[in-house]
């Protein structure tokens, strides 16, 4: 190997071992203001008062979480209601699980896709940083079995958009009987493993301490 193609095969190297590094991202300081955005996952349907993931969050990290779930909110709807949410609180931090009430909706999941580009932009737009949770895709045997996995759009999206994603954590949870309220929602004891699975990757990419 010549010199010229030597270089050329260190520099792509260089830059495949960069494209292949997720950037950390600036930590948040004690008493930052995240926006928790989502349907009745984030908002804890399933368990009692202060055991939501958002609250269980805001304990672990010191942050103050403003839990913003709707219960049977979905990403077409919710999109338009997010732009009043971040004139209000101006987070630094939106976390964003929403999209489940569409898939029982049947609706494509392109679609939702797309609804969910437009909250990840909005978000953006405002100067906070974004982060999606994966949702699990809707399906009837993998919730009889206990292996849900997260509908592939998020990850697809997270990547598109430049955006960290919080992966197979909802779906995980969804899958143990034990940490269920129904089929769709968490109990108390889902939630915290929500909570600190999310914790967990948030400070995986240098969100939180």
């Amino acid at each position: 190997m010549n010199r010229r193609h030597f270089i050329l095969a260190l520099a792509f190297a260089v830059l495949a071992a960069a494209c292949g590094r997720e950037p950390r991202l600036p930590a948040l300081a004690d008493g930052a203001r995240v926006l928790a955005f989502g349907d009745s996952v984030t908002y804890g349907t399933g368990a009692g008062e202060d055991e939501d993931w958002p609250a269980l969050l805001a304990a672990a990290t010191g942050w103050e979480v403003v839990n913003a779930g709707i219960p049977g909110d979905t990403a077409q709807a919710g999109r338009h209601r997010l732009q009043g949410l971040l004139d209000e609180f101006a987070p630094e931090l939106v976390l964003v699980e929403i999209g489940g009430n569409d898939f029982l909706r049947r609706r494509t999941e392109s679609e939702v896709k797309e609804d969910l580009r437009q909250i990840v932009r909005l978000a953006r737009a405002s100067g906070a940083q974004v982060v999606l949770v994966g949702v699990p895709a809707l399906s009837l045997a993998g919730a009889a079995i206990g292996r849900l996995s997260d509908a592939p759009i998020y990850a697809a999206l997270a990547d598109e958009e430049g955006v960290a994603l919080v992966p197979d954590v909802f779906a995980g949870v969804l899958s143990q009987a034990e940490l269920r309220a129904d089929r769709i929602h968490p109990n108390a004891q889902g939630y915290r493993r929500m909570a600190d699975g999310i914790h967990a990757r948030l400070r995986e990419i240098g969100l939180a301490r």
